[in-house]
């Protein structure tokens, strides 16, 4: 018998219900105050209520997992191509109800949020968040900072800076106000990236259906743009309406907007050099290519550092942003290549030499993977640059090649990916991976936001359930040991039941 799940849109809207619900108590809960403690249920945040909350909580990220896997089988993978329109109409009106009972929930798979409103406060109180820790401005915003980073600067840029203390002036040190302004934000950059990444791929002559299933209602996207309230929401949504106005010739703008997103976070920047492409080959048609690519590039670093320059001087931040770009080096996960090859040279030589330091091993190849992440940048830039489709298709490639060998490596990262790996009409194993990837990803991190990536059986099994998941995407059934209703059963004695369809020829004896 053939196992069939219910509605795509139901299983997810039950998962986003049982998440909103978990998250109060198995998300990244208030260390002071909160939501529990005002109702009188702040005991679902510790002993045995916290083990309901989490338990409550993992079964709503499985079952919004199903929810995307079925809706991409149904409507997306197995699809035929007619009548874009509705399948498109689907994924979004799945996307949104699973989104909308998250917007209520409190923060989870990170604590980053609470640091966000630290760092708005110092910026507010006249600290510089660039070269103290938010140790220094003690409040109600403080008790929440994890202590890993309470002495520790921030990497963002002045518009990070300057969205915090615009939240904080509004709310003061009410710490629930200024979670739900942030989430406010949060789900307005997500909207950004799915008004624009279903266009891009109609611009590219790809599938907006498998882009917005893909690279928008995907799990990775709706829990870590969403629920963790990060600001790659709105990095990523300013740098999809900035492709895709360059997509439409308005190169200016497109810089523009790209750029806000580079005063946001650096790694925004990443998409700029493939914007010159677009912009070199439309203005080659006028002037000479090698003077188009001149000025082309010329324009948007101008153009680009004049945007920086303001979004920093009307926001009172400093440059001191410039130095903290690297990242702080504290996260130490396999996400990043260096840490995922230091963990394997070191259980190597402990072989031999028990007293063989694992940050020996890290601090070599952190500086190695930076060099190849630099050559890697410049190999794909150089090897993407033929028409639109590729420099988009590079766009995504090279942001996965700066997360892959860069010193830390998050989750929510993959949100620049993610978001443009589908317009492309990509290939089907970059599909296959894509979603396979975002599976193990979706399952590897706790709703506090501690991760299992280490955790080995957890990790085999959550490999093994991708693989089978990826595999019902693409069609293939998942039948069950039983027979189907009503069938007869079956036996070993069925077989000689029936006679055999050519009978036996003679043999000479």
């Amino acid at each position: 018998m053939v196992l069939r799940l219910p509605r795509a849109v139901t299983l997810g809207l039950i998962g986003s219900l049982l998440l909103l619900l978990g998250s109060f108590g198995g998300g990244a809960t208030r260390n002071r105050g909160g939501v529990l403690e005002a109702a009188g249920l702040d005991f679902l945040a510790y002993g045995r209520g916290a083990g309901i909350s989490n338990t409550v909580f993992w079964f709503g990220v499985v079952l919004l997992l199903l929810g995307w896997i079925t809706l991409g089988r149904r409507h997306v993978l197995g699809a035929r191509e007619g009548d874009v329109d509705k399948r498109e109409k689907a994924v979004r009106t799945a996307m949104w109800a699973w989104v909308l009972p998250l917007i209520p929930a409190a923060p989870m798979l990170s604590r980053d949020v609470y640091s966000y409103l630290m760092q708005g406060a110092m910026l507010r109180d006249g600290f510089d968040p660039y070269t103290q820790g938010a140790a220094v401005n003690p409040g109600p915003f403080l008790l929440e900072v994890s202590h890993d980073w309470r002495n520790t600067t921030t990497p963002y840029g002045p518009l990070h800076l300057w969205i915090g203390e615009g939240v904080t002036r509004l709310v003061g040190d009410h710490v629930t106000a200024g979670v739900i302004m942030y989430k406010l934000l949060s789900v307005a950059g997500f909207a950004a990236i799915a008004w624009a990444v279903p266009r891009i791929a109609r611009r590219l002559g790809g599938d907006p259906v498998l882009a917005l299933w893909l690279g928008v209602a995907n799990p990775v996207m709706v829990l870590h743009m969403v629920g963790g309230m990060h600001n790659e929401s709105v990095m990523v949504g300013l740098v999809s309406l900035g492709l895709l106005a360059c997509l439409n010739r308005r190169f200016v703008l497109g810089v523009a907007l790209i750029a806000v997103a580079v005063s946001l976070k650096a790694t925004a920047a990443i998409a700029l050099p493939f914007v010159v492409w677009m912009a070199t080959r439309h203005y080659a048609a006028r002037i000479n290519q090698v003077l188009a690519f001149l000025l082309t590039g010329f324009v948007a670093v101008v153009e680009t550092l004049l945007v920086v320059a303001a979004v920093t001087f009307l926001s009172g931040a400093s440059w001191g942003w410039l130095s903290e770009i690297s990242g702080n080096s504290k996260v130490i996960n396999p996400l990043a290549w260096p840490s995922l090859t230091a963990g394997a040279v070191t259980t190597f030589i402990q072989l031999f030499r028990d007293d063989f330091d694992y940050n020996v091993a890290l601090a070599v190849l952190r500086p190695v993977s930076m060099v190849l992440m630099l050559a890697g940048l410049v190999i794909v830039w150089w090897l993407f640059r033929q028409d639109d489709r590729r420099a988009i298709a590079g766009t995504a490639t090279a942001y996965q090649v700066a997360f892959v060998f860069n010193s830390v490596t998050l989750p929510w990262y993959y949100a620049s990916v993610i978001s443009l790996v589908g317009t492309v009409r990509p290939p089907g194993w970059v599909q296959r991976l894509a979603v396979g990837a975002s599976v193990v990803v979706t399952l590897s991190f706790t709703g506090s936001g501690n991760h299992q990536l280490y955790n080995t059986w957890w990790m085999a099994g959550v490999f093994v359930l991708a693989w089978v998941l990826t595999d019902w995407a693409f069609g293939r059934d998942l039948r069950g040991p039983w027979p189907a209703p009503g069938a007869a059963p079956r036996g070993p004695a069925d077989r000689a039941a029936h006679p055999p369809a050519v009978p036996a020829a003679s043999r000479p004896r």
